[in-house]
């Protein structure tokens, strides 16, 4: 956490009340509650009116998705189409799957080019081909594996002339580029507050004015009626600290973190020159990539492997990839990308953030070489272990 929220959460945290209270304890919370939201909303270019606090990005996709979907469907029951780009985060993409599996809804997934962009063309014509049967277009504003910014205005234009929402999970992307919603033209879009130096646990869905969404959650009507519950008042403080801090040094910080970012990349290639960068390169800081993400490929090495042997030395990075009841997958977004599962699974992803120095660039590429001779290592003995076991006829 920055050190804005979280005094402003240790100060909220001392007090008592709640702020849908009429006693004045709930409304002072509940003045504490409006001006986060007002706070927050000039960070993001929204209107405070369209800041629907949640408990983070999950559950900003969730209302978001289902919410345009049981909406647009229940005003027109022909409009049953979901257009999904095929490297959506779990939460935006497990809800899609949800809704085909119990609402009905029919999901056409928008392919992306080898650096995991979208692509246009096919979402244009997937539009064009029936735009009346269309519910909801979801694209998230930058991706959590392999950074790439996706074209969210392009789509919102192809989307735009035939009435048709578009959700945007930018969770990734805000305060690490610039977001704002009002120019941006979407329907929804989610925010989280742990990616920004806030605390977990408290996020926040912003909901366009004009549009209708049915709630997902049921209770006392709070946040116009579209998210029931008590409203976490000291998380709401240090929400909006972080994302006030965030937004007014967006510039200078993407700045120094490409920076560094770029000496990580570099760093990398030369420690294992084998590696292979994935997603776009961003030469000269375009902006096709977020500021502080760097993942790789390593050809022969297990990225679990390569995690547990960096966290031992003190790094701690990420396969990116999705665990389900235990079992390792490859990541579905290299797999969107083209990548073969051989090739997949051997992701890791370093990401970099507000306390990151170039003495930690520096460690991690000092410590990389060890890792990645001993990981392969274990790949190679996991893998005779597998085919010895496959010659048995036995199944581990």
């Amino acid at each position: 956490m920055s050190a804005s929220a979280l005094a402003a959460m240790t100060q909220e945290m001392s007090r008592t009340g709640n702020p849908s209270s009429l006693h004045g304890a709930g409304r002072r919370a509940h003045r504490v509650v409006e001006e986060s939201r007002e706070r927050l909303a000039a960070a993001a270019g929204a209107h405070p009116s369209e800041v629907i606090f949640t408990s983070g990005g999950t559950e900003s996709d969730n209302l978001a998705v289902k919410g345009l979907y049981w909406a647009r469907s229940a005003q027109d029951p022909a409009r049953r189409r979901i257009l999904c780009s095929t490297v959506e985060h779990h939460a935006v993409l497990d809800t899609v799957e949800w809704l085909a599996a119990h609402e009905g809804a029919e999901v056409t997934w928008i392919d992306v080019d080898s650096t995991g962009r979208m692509r246009l063309d096919e979402l244009e014509a997937e539009i064009a081909r029936d735009p009346s049967s269309i519910a909801l277009v979801t694209l998230m504003w930058a991706n959590n594996e392999v950074g790439t910014v996706q074209p969210v205005a392009e789509a919102v234009a192809l989307a735009a002339p035939h009435g048709i929402p578009v959700h945007s999970d930018a969770v990734q992307a805000f305060t690490a580029v610039p977001v704002d919603f009002r120019a941006s033209g979407l329907a929804t879009l989610a925010v989280s507050a742990h990616k920004i130096g806030g605390p977990v646990g408290i996020g926040a869905l912003l909901v366009r004015r004009d549009i209708v969404l049915t709630a997902v959650q049921h209770g006392g009507g709070h946040e116009r009626a579209l998210r029931s519950g008590t409203l976490n008042t000291a998380a709401a403080a240090a929400f909006a600290a972080a994302a006030g801090e965030g937004a007014s040094r967006i510039a200078a910080e993407a700045e120094r973190l490409a920076g560094l970012r770029d000496a990580l990349i570099e760093g990398v290639l030369a420690a294992v020159p084998d590696a292979v960068l994935s997603g776009p390169a961003d030469v000269g800081q375009t902006g096709e990539r977020l500021p502080g993400n760097a993942h790789f490929t390593f050809p022969g090495c297990e990225g679990d492997s390569l995690l547990f042997v960096l966290d031992m030395l003190g790094v701690q990075s990420s396969t990116g990839s999705a665990c389900t009841a235990g079992v390792p997958r490859p990541s579905h977004v290299l797999l969107a990308m083209g990548y073969s599962e051989e090739a997949a699974r051997g992701a890791q992803r370093f990401t970099i953030g507000h306390t990151t120095t170039a003495a930690d660039v520096e460690a991690l590429v000092a410590a990389l070489p060890e890792a990645h001779a001993r990981a392969k290592q274990a790949g190679m003995a996991a893998k005779q272990s597998r085919i010895q076991t496959a010659g048995t006829g036995l199944s581990v």
